[in-house]
């Protein structure tokens, strides 16, 4: 059977023509169709397909995919990059804290966000408002193609949520009269169990796997089930202070992750690199494929701007760059363990010798994932010394765009080697077909590990960090065979160890893990902890890089987005915004 990443091209411009109206009350497919002659099982499955499309239909600018400037910019993961603080401004603002009035006009990135958002809600929508017409009789696949529906419009709820916390949740059927009587004035754990509602319905109502890659199934419903049930447990005032810790939502976190099947990729950096796509650690992911008869094919642009900038070899433009902060993490012990509370006290990678390398300090030992996440001058990138003919490929400070603002490391796992077949170039611009995961295993993993330790099952918790880390350890062969030093250590965490060490230990490692792949801002909001974290990064990176001078974490403000004003200004005043914007 075709995979469904397959099936994208033609089937929106034929089913759903996407508007780009003012607002996403006003968002609607425009065309000719209506139920009465939409209603079939043919173009039932044409919309389920393009409902797909819609969560993927992102861009450099409005993403929806991969949140490297909402979840890794915005952390002490990285830096924004570019040609200086002025090149798109926007993101600088968002990295300095400096969005203060919620009718900004500067703002076009969070506005559109929302916007491209609701519009894939509305895609399931309408698909839904189509399918729930069709007789049961003239529809074998109706309750499954409703589950996979629901499962898509939860997911851009979720994503939603993380971002502007206060949202409207919209499903189908709705006249314009009724959407403009829905609020966001709703309790945050209310509005978590109406999102689960979708996806408890995907869970109970989808086979364990499709024979379609790309479909969502019971096993992705349990994991995104154990993801909200996650952050459901860390219980929010309306200052975003974490008030409680829900010990009986962490236990379904447990109860859903055991649900999931999957196992983790043998070497970490599979799953960062095109031709392992839906492998066995790929819980559920963005769909994207290439030479499919289009001028840019379906691929993603959403890291089009981050290429290494100075190479010849890639497009632009420097953005997404790792931290100081960031690097200094993968330092470990003569143990191969973490530096818990002193891994920032300096730095490794600090200088540039004439050859545009940084040697590493004798005696420093690193977690193997750095050669996975961060390109480092001297270091191979992306597991090249060589790419045939095309060019060097260790990693040199003339490769960083503005390396006397942002200084000179990369990101690794967002980009391909520069021969990589999955490569389309729009202008500058790279976009390729490699999938972007939204939950993978070690994510499953990690949330189980999570609520074991607050749970008080240290032990069990510990056990789980250990496996993420002994696959780390393995995962050396790549950056070896390309020439990398071997400075790699990587050691377990012993049994027996406090809550409050494991409760470090396991905030950590999702770090190490996810590292720029943008989940670490809402980490910190989850735990409470992004005020506290971030400010104390900024003390010591102030020092660092001049541009973060002016830069300050604002509590009970800065931990979500605000409600873009023109939804409160249409509604008439409808939803409220979130505090002290």
């Amino acid at each position: 059977m075709k995979n469904i990443k397959t099936l994208f091209i033609g089937i929106i411009a034929v089913f759903i023509l996407v508007s780009c109206s003012k607002d996403f009350l006003e968002y609607e497919p425009e065309g000719v169709l209506s139920n009465e002659n939409v209603a079939t099982a043919g173009n039932a499955e044409a919309l389920v397909v393009a409902a797909y499309a819609g969560i993927a239909n992102d861009d450099m600018i409005g993403p929806l995919t991969h949140m490297w400037v909402f979840g890794s910019v915005r952390s002490d993961d990285a830096y924004k990059g570019g040609g200086g603080r002025s090149d798109v401004d926007i993101v600088d603002r968002y990295e300095q804290y400096n969005l203060t009035a919620a009718d900004d006009p500067s703002d076009w990135m969070g506005p559109r966000t929302w916007t491209n958002y609701y519009k894939a809600i509305s895609r399931a929508n309408f698909a839904l408002s189509v399918i729930n017409d069709i007789p049961d009789a003239d529809y074998a696949e109706k309750t499954t193609r409703q589950a996979e529906l629901r499962f898509l419009r939860a997911h851009s709820h979720f994503m939603l949520k993380l971002l502007f916390k206060k949202i409207p949740y919209i499903t189908e059927g709705l006249s314009q009269e009724e959407l403009l009587q829905i609020s966001n004035k709703v309790d945050n754990d209310d509005l978590w169990n109406t999102i689960a509602e979708d996806f408890l319905f995907a869970y109970n109502n989808l086979p364990q796997a499709q024979d379609q890659v790309g479909r969502a199934d019971r096993n992705a419903a349990a994991a995104y089930l154990a993801k909200l049930r996650l952050y459901q447990a860390y219980e929010q005032n309306d200052m975003h202070q974490v008030t409680n810790i829900n010990m009986s939502r962490l236990q379904e976190v447990v109860d859903f992750a055991d649900e999931v099947t999957g196992s983790l990729e043998p070497d970490f950096g599979n799953n960062f690199l095109d031709g392992f796509d839906n492998g066995p650690e790929s819980i559920w992911a963005a769909q994207f494929s290439i030479n499919d008869g289009t001028t840019v094919s379906r691929v993603s642009f959403v890291t089009g701007l981050n290429s290494p900038h100075g190479t010849g070899l890639y497009g632009c433009c420097g953005f997404h760059l790792a931290s100081h902060n960031m690097v200094n993490a993968f330092k470990t012990d003569a143990s191969g363990l973490p530096l818990l509370d002193t891994f920032n006290d300096t730095n490794i990678f600090d200088t540039v010798d004439a050859n545009g390398e940084s040697p590493l300090a004798a005696g420093v030992t690193l977690d193997p994932r750095i050669d996975h996440t961060v390109g480092i001058p001297g270091r191979p990138f992306k597991y090249r010394n060589t790419v045939n003919e095309a060019g060097d490929m260790v990693y040199n400070f003339s490769w960083a765009r503005d390396p006397g603002v942002y200084g000179y490391f990369g990101n690794m796992k967002e980009q391909q080697a520069p021969d990589c077949s999955c490569y389309v170039k729009e202008g500058p611009f790279v976009g390729t077909s490699k999938n972007v995961d939204f939950i993978r295993y070690a994510d499953v993993l990690l949330f189980k590990a999570e609520a074991l330790i607050q749970m008080d099952q240290v032990d069990a918790g510990v056990t789980i960090i250990n496996d993420i880390r002994n696959r780390a350890a393995v995962s050396t062969q790549r950056q070896l065979d390309a020439g990398a030093t071997d400075v790699y250590n990587v050691g377990t965490y012993p049994m027996g160890m406090s809550k409050a060490d494991a409760w470090k230990a396991l905030m950590f490692e999702r770090r190490l893990e996810f590292g720029m792949e943008g989940p670490r801002f809402f980490d910190l909001v989850r735990w409470g902890i992004a005020a506290d974290v971030l400010n104390a990064y900024l003390d010591v990176e102030k020092t660092r890089k001049d541009f973060l001078a002016n830069a300050k974490f604002t509590a009970g403000r800065d931990e979500y987005y605000p409600i873009p004003q023109r939804e409160i200004d249409f509604t008439g005043g409808l939803y409220d915004q979130n505090p002290n914007y």
